[in-house]
């Protein structure tokens, strides 16, 4: 079993940055892979970014590429999701998960294992 625990949401102006983390417990943080993802009101979720096991490689929506970094300590067992730019359209609950799956399915939620409870980020324009 693992837990997530997801932090850092909030409400900001449009332009403004906010920085997610996600802390896990209950296994070993290097063995999984994670992901961010998020879901806006009457919307289905929808992948925002994911991290390999090693952190070597990383992953993007196109709609969050250049804003949004995703990063991980392995010692702290915590990913983060750096926000840069935010936008209205950003607002959503986002969530953080684990995954065994390969890369080729880290942008698809259902092959997601564990999932945090989810952060509210607001952007107001």
């Amino acid at each position: 079993q693992v837990q997530l625990v997801e932090s850092g949401g909030g409400l900001v102006q449009a332009g403004a940055s906010l920085r997610l983390s996600c802390s896990t417990s209950g296994r070993t943080f290097s063995s999984y892979a994670m992901g961010w993802f998020r879901q806006a009101p009457g919307k289905e979720r929808e992948f925002v970014a994911a991290i390999s096991r090693s952190g070597g490689s990383t992953l993007y929506a196109d709609s969050v590429k250049g804003r949004f970094t995703i990063s991980g300590d392995n010692a702290k067992n915590t990913v983060y999701l750096q926000m840069n730019s935010l936008k209205p359209e950003d607002t959503a609950v986002y969530y953080c998960a684990v995954t065994s799956a390969g890369w080729g399915y880290l942008s698809t939620p259902q092959r997601y294992d564990y999932w945090g409870q989810g952060t509210q980020v607001t952007v107001s324009s």
